[in-house]
């Protein structure tokens, strides 16, 4: 953090590393992370469509970080919803849950082509706390707005009461552009998106063109205001590091 009163957030859909995704794979574009992440340290990044042979290389790359969210029991072609954490920070609770009537287990929406999932966790570092809420929709937008509903209750029994009034970040591929039925039921419940008015495509399919409009979001109630955001385009080791572009916020209290 640049100072006691901020923090940064990044999310980043990592893109599935079973693809055949010819000369973007897993194996040539994870050769670009370490530049990446010495170019960018933010303190928070919700990572999006993980495997868990991807977690395990994200964790020694990040030896600076913990992160919440892997269910190890999990099958090869399962993805996780991660957040990592700068080690400064202190987790002091977690909880993952599935966007469906029974968050509790492996669930869906009707509807939902996959069993999505919501990571939750409140962190601690001096006299600041955050609520990080990171997740992953799937495609109809009937679907998206039930969930956006999900993720809204999900951070309102995780922070009860006074706790409800801490500073929270969601970040997310919600498959969808600002202005759906999913975007307005956060901002109907408080939340503000870091990018209004400044919306640029985050979806490219390894082209650096847009191919599906900011589908990658930061939204944030709480007291706190972003400061700088960035859509990192660049290429590392001749690679975009994923189908989508990481998403970066600046905070301050």
């Amino acid at each position: 953090m640049t100072d006691p009163g901020s923090f940064s957030v990044m999310t980043f859909n990592l893109r599935f590393g079973l693809a055949d995704d010819g000369p973007d794979c897993w194996e040539n574009r994870k050769k670009g992370y370490p530049l990446l992440f010495e170019h960018y340290q933010p303190d928070f990044v919700g990572f999006q469509e993980v495997n868990n042979f991807q977690a395990d290389f994200l964790c020694r790359l990040l030896d600076g970080y913990g992160f919440i969210g892997r269910r190890d029991t999990s099958p090869e072609l399962w993805q996780n919803n991660l957040i990592f954490y700068r080690k400064q920070w202190t987790c002091k609770a977690a909880n993952h849950l599935f966007l469906s009537r029974t968050p509790q287990k492996e669930s869906r929406l009707d509807g939902s082509r996959w069993p999505r999932q919501c990571t939750l966790g409140q962190f601690e570092q001096g006299d600041m706390a955050v609520v990080m809420a990171n997740t992953h929709f799937d495609f109809a937008e009937t679907v998206q707005a039930l969930s956006a509903g999900l993720v809204v209750d999900f951070l309102s029994e995780f922070s009860p009461g006074s706790l409800t009034d801490l500073p929270t970040v969601i970040t997310g591929d919600f498959n969808s552009i600002p202005g759906g039925a999913a975007h307005r039921v956060f901002l109907d419940n408080g939340f503000e998106d870091a990018f209004e008015n400044a919306h640029a495509y985050t979806f490219h399919g390894f082209t650096g063109k847009d191919r599906g409009g900011h589908i990658d979001w930061i939204l944030y109630r709480g007291g706190i205001t972003p400061l700088n955001q960035k859509i990192v385009r660049e290429r590392f080791s001749g690679h975009f590091p994923s189908d989508h572009f990481p998403v970066l916020v600046e905070f301050t209290r």
